[in-house]
Parts: structure tokens; C-alpha cells; sequence
């Protein structure tokens, strides 16, 4: 099974990101813009947070908040679950499905390297599951000799 970071390598290692400072509805207007689900709080070099569609859901809309007065760092994420780029995949998408996230910060040590999704981890598992029953295939009808 492929690390976190072989996946990063494929998908692309662009992360967008956003001032803790912002209002929800410049976080919404990024998220629209990119057609991504999670922005990562960062001040400088240091990540403060994660801000997800579902957070400025819940924690704007339902407690009657305004998007355009509430600042990002109001209602993000500041315990920011992550993983280490060498994680293998498998682990990754075990942890996003025991804590109910979507969205994981992949780090190199204290290196921000990417953002993936629970729909990254399905496809490239998906990938590797088609790939595999290619090989077997292949060997079973004796496609080698």
C-alpha cells in the first residue's frame, strides 16, 4: 500500500489557505473559488488551524452568526489532526474514519506538504485495489509466459 506521500506526489501538493483574522465569508469565497472543502489557518509559517465547509455550517449558520463579521478564528479547528507524509495510506483513511474528518494536513516533520480528502484516500485505494486485480489477472491466465 502507498504512503501518504506517494499520493501527495500524484495529486499535487497545493494547499489553500487563509488568515486566522479573515471573515467566514472570505473563507467561503476561497473555498468556492478553489471548489475544495478545507482551507488551513496559517499565520506565517505556523498553522493556527483547518476551517471546513462543514465547520462554517455549523458553527455560523446554526448558531446565528454572520459570515461576513465572524472571524475564521472564532469557529476553526485548532487541534488540527494530521499525519506524517510516510504514513501508510491504509492508516491515514482508518484515522479520518475514526474521528469523522474529511480533511487531513500531510506533514514532513514540521513541513505543511499537503491537504488530502477521504475522496483522495478512496480513489488511490481504489487505484492500487484495480491495479492489484490487473496483476492477478494477468498471472492467473498466464499472460507472463
Amino acid at each position: 500500500m502507498p504512503t501518504v506521500r506517494d499520493m501527495i506526489r500524484k495529486k499535487g501538493s497545493e494547499v489553500f489557505s487563509i488568515l486566522p483574522d479573515a471573515t467566514i465569508y472570505e473563507a467561503l469565497t476561497l473555498l468556492a473559488k478553489h471548489n475544495t472543502g478545507a482551507l488551513m489557518v496559517v499565520r506565517g509559517n505556523k498553522v493556527e488551524g483547518i476551517l471546513s465547509e462543514r465547520d462554517c455550517v455549523r458553527k455560523v449558520d446554526l448558531e446565528g452568526k454572520s459570515s461576513k463579521n465572524t472571524k475564521v478564528s472564532e469557529i476553526m479547528t485548532s487541534k488540527v489532526i494530521y499525519v506524517e507524509a510516510d504514513q501508510q495510506l491504509e492508516e491515514s483513511m482508518a484515522l479520518m474514519i475514526d474521528k469523522n474528518i474529511r480533511h487531513l494536513p500531510v506533514f514532513d516533520g514540521t513541513e505543511l506538504l499537503g491537504l488530502i480528502s477521504i475522496r483522495d484516500v478512496l480513489k488511490e485505494v481504489v487505484d492500487v485495489q484495480k491495479f492489484m486485480i490487473s496483476q492477478l489477472e494477468h498471472y492467473i491466465t498466464g499472460g507472463g509466459r
